[in-house]
């Protein structure tokens, strides 16, 4: 069977890596899309993420898997591979790289499997293998080369689309709330969390940025998901409440609020992390800090409207996400970014 030439109409796309691993692959599903009209896609991503991509539409449905929860076990996930055996899956796509999700492939039955070259058990799973390129390729790019048996590809020549978020009703009704209700002048989001400790630029700097752009008139949104509300509440202290300038959404809003909220902001502050990657594909002026991370891994916020900050260590990167605590000792990568050279780009997205 030539992919190329095979028009498909049940198409199954397992992304169950984080949450900005699962946003970065909405290029490629538009371009999926628009080569397969007719096709149903299913996206498969880590469960806890399947209300954010509920409204999207080109999707047919949008399914958790619970990777580190209820089907974190074998025979749970054997459970699935049969159920989906009977679903009747022509084309299986999956960027991840563990065994279970190879696994999965194998089960899902599809008659096209197509999956990365490597780790060596991929060739037990899948019917086609494309090289990943991880050391030549954005993360975007590399996602693209999923496509290339079905004739889809992303290149200089062939940019991929920026993507698209389409979000479900009652996120942008939890936004239109929480912005009525906020005082005049220009929105700054920051979000200081991170599920790794080395990826966040430490709390005063958070503090101080929040504090000028207080200063400068610009009202401030904190947010922060659950266990982070300690780290929020720190920051905002620090920073001054300002006659309610500074607001502190710390656990209080779902990820397709969160993402609505970041969409309508005039700018954002963020470090390495998934909300990083929800206000980048909303096309929000953005500011990232990375520490232990580096643009090189593919993973940055890309496009005129977001900077990357970072500063030149031989130990960089330390890792493909970073650690608990610094393996030197010393945390520079963050600690040297200093909130003087931040608040001059923040001020500029800003217009104060």
């Amino acid at each position: 069977m030539d992919p190329a030439k095979t028009d498909f109409r049940k198409i199954g796309l397992w992304q169950t890596a984080f949450l900005g691993d699962a946003v970065l692959t909405l290029p490629f599903i538009q371009v999926l899309k628009a080569r397969y009209p007719r096709a149903e896609i299913h996206f498969f991503v880590r469960a806890g993420l399947e209300g954010l991509f509920s409204a999207q539409r080109e999707l047919a449905s949008v399914r958790p898997f619970a990777k580190r929860g209820a089907q974190r076990r074998f025979m749970a996930a054997r459970r699935m591979g049969q159920e989906l055996a009977l679903e009747g899956f022509d084309l299986w796509l999956s960027p991840h790289t563990s065994l279970r999700s190879a696994y999965m492939a194998r089960c899902a039955g599809a008659p096209v499997r197509i999956g990365y070259d490597a780790p060596w058990y991929n060739w037990l799973a899948y019917t086609h293998l494309v090289p990943r390129g991880f050391a030549e390729l954005e993360e975007i790019e590399r996602l693209f080369q999923l496509g290339g048996p079905l004739g889809i590809i992303a290149d200089k020549a062939h940019p991929a689309p920026l993507p698209r978020l389409d979000l479900p009703p009652e996120a942008v009704v939890r936004a239109d709330e929480i912005f009525a209700g906020l005082p005049e002048g220009p929105k700054l989001g920051i979000h200081p969390g991170s599920t790794w400790p080395t990826k966040c630029w430490p709390a005063e700097h958070f503090a101080e940025v929040a504090r000028r752009a207080l200063d400068a008139g610009a009202v401030v949104l904190l947010f922060a998901g659950p266990g982070e509300e300690a780290l929020a509440a720190h920051i905002a202290q620090a920073a001054g409440e300002a006659a309610g300038r500074l607001v502190n959404l710390a656990n209080m809003l779902t990820i397709p609020a969160l993402a609505a909220c970041l969409g309508r902001l005039d700018a954002c502050l963020t470090n390495d992390s998934g909300p990083m990657h929800l206000a980048w594909a909303q096309g929000v002026p953005l500011a990232a800090c990375f520490g232990p991370t580096v643009r090189k891994l593919g993973f940055f916020p890309r496009g005129p409207n977001s900077r990357v900050l970072e500063t030149d260590l031989d130990c960089r990167p330390c890792g493909l996400h970073g650690h608990k605590t610094c393996p030197l000792g010393h945390h520079n990568c963050m600690k040297d970014i200093r909130p003087d050279r931040v608040w001059d780009v923040l001020r500029a997205m800003l217009g104060v």
